[in-house]
């Protein structure tokens, strides 16, 4: 007999992987390897693994990938100041490349010819997934069951049933979720009006504001080079500084994001997302670069971090333009080492303290107080050559304008003293 071909399906325990394992049985007749990586969950993942297997895979494999999805993806993208369309902390996106890269490396040492993955026909994460694998190896099959069969929510349910696939979901409760430790995001259902405020009962990780301390939680932050290595003056390593910001800012309601996206495939997306850490971390890091970095370094830093965002958001993970912006992240951090304060109060995050052994904040030239040693006679000169390109203008150009000619948007009408009289 032939024996059968192998894929490694990045599985999820979730409505469409599980209902995929035995579609791909069905339509493509082949073995099923149910991949399930840990970046994070809180749930536990040995009843996924059993579930895969019950459902028909011919094997599971769970990989335990948080500490590498912390220091090589999420930490960087902190550092690039990542924050796709002002809004989204990037949690899902950051998890795909490393995905895709232990699909196409356990495809390779389980002989499979074939990955597969749950994503939609309309989705970010299908491009996401298919232009990272075919990537780093362009040999391997893609399946794409929910893109192929194109059944609805509420078909699959169906199917699933019928077929004995035990799944979270049902049409009285449709949310697709996707978790880790960076950020929760959820979609679908009553979601996808963007009229409706999203209901309660989406999320998980942090309370209602109505249901907060109603004291202040104020916490410290630690630096180094970009990276947060302490909370509260207590050392810790990633995964564990993340979990415990998580636990502290969503009791405090931080980490809500209710944003309407453009997505990929050019469609308008409307998601929810839960980030309490990732809120927290992000606004910090920012503080942090505000008092280490000069003007221009500033300013060329946010166009470094809205392409940093594309590339992530874009599934552009491994290509050569992702390692010459790393490049430049790494270089632009060196100095961002020091301490944010922070206040958490009623869904809040207020950054209220900032130090730093390379602070470019210097007391003496800032304050009006006794110790002002900023050179006020300078700012005459210095006034009078900055505005010399206005002043030259005004003399040549503004002088040459027809009798009651204004520029157009900037310069108002003249307003007489007898029009301002009250009457």
């Amino acid at each position: 007999m032939t024996q059968k071909k192998k894929v490694v399906l990045a599985y999820s325990g979730g409505l469409d992987t599980s209902v995929a394992i035995k579609w791909m049985q069905e339509k493509h007749n082949m073995d099923v390897i149910a991949l399930t990586i840990d970046l994070g969950t809180e749930k536990d993942l040995k009843p996924v693994e059993e579930k895969a297997l019950k459902i028909g895979a011919g094997k599971s494999i769970i990989i335990d990938a948080k500490e590498v999805f912390v220091y090589y993806f999420i930490f960087p993208a902190l550092q690039a100041g990542a924050l796709y369309e002002k809004s989204y902390l990037l949690s899902t996106a950051l998890g795909r490349p490393l995905i895709a890269k232990l699909l196409v490396d356990t495809a390779m040492s389980e002989g499979a010819s074939a990955v597969a993955h749950g994503c939609t026909g309309k989705g970010n994460d299908q491009v996401r997934f298919d232009v990272a694998i075919h990537t780093l190896n362009s040999s391997l099959q893609i399946i794409a069951p929910v893109r192929e069969w194109k059944m609805s929510r509420n078909e699959e349910i169906e199917y699933a049933q019928k077929n004995g696939i035990p799944v979270d979901a049902s049409i009285s409760n449709p949310y697709s979720v996707d978790e880790n430790i960076w950020g929760r995001s959820i979609e679908c259902g009553i979601l996808e009006d963007p009229w409706k405020e999203p209901p309660e009962d989406v999320y998980k990780w942090t309370k209602s504001v109505n249901d907060t301390p109603s004291k202040p939680t104020y916490i410290e932050i630690g630096f180094e080079k970009g990276i947060p290595l302490s909370l509260n003056g207590k050392e810790m390593d990633g995964i564990s500084l993340i979990q415990e910001l998580n636990k502290i800012a969503g009791e405090n309601g931080v980490g809500r994001i209710d944003h309407l996206e453009n997505r990929i495939v050019g469609i308008k997306s409307r998601e929810i997302y839960e980030a309490p850490a990732a809120t927290v971390l992000n606004k910090a890091h920012q503080a942090l670069e505000e008092i280490t970095m000069t003007k221009d370094t500033l300013r060329f830093k946010d166009v470094v971090s809205n392409h940093y965002s594309d590339i992530v958001y874009n599934g552009l993970w491994f290509s050569t333009f992702h390692q010459d912006l790393v490049a430049y992240v790494l270089s632009n951090q060196r100095f961002v080492t020091g301490t944010i304060r922070v206040k958490l109060l009623k869904g809040t995050c207020s950054v209220v303290g900032r130090k730093s052994p390379l602070s470019l904040y210097n007391h003496s030239l800032a304050t009006y107080d006794k110790g002002d040693t900023f050179e006020h006679d300078a700012a005459t000169g210095f006034i009078k050559i900055y505005g010399l390109p206005t002043r030259i203008q005004a003399q040549i150009q503004l002088k040459a304008l027809k009798k009651g000619e204004t520029i157009p948007s900037i310069m108002p009408p003249r307003v007489e003293p007898t029009d301002m009289i009250e009457k």
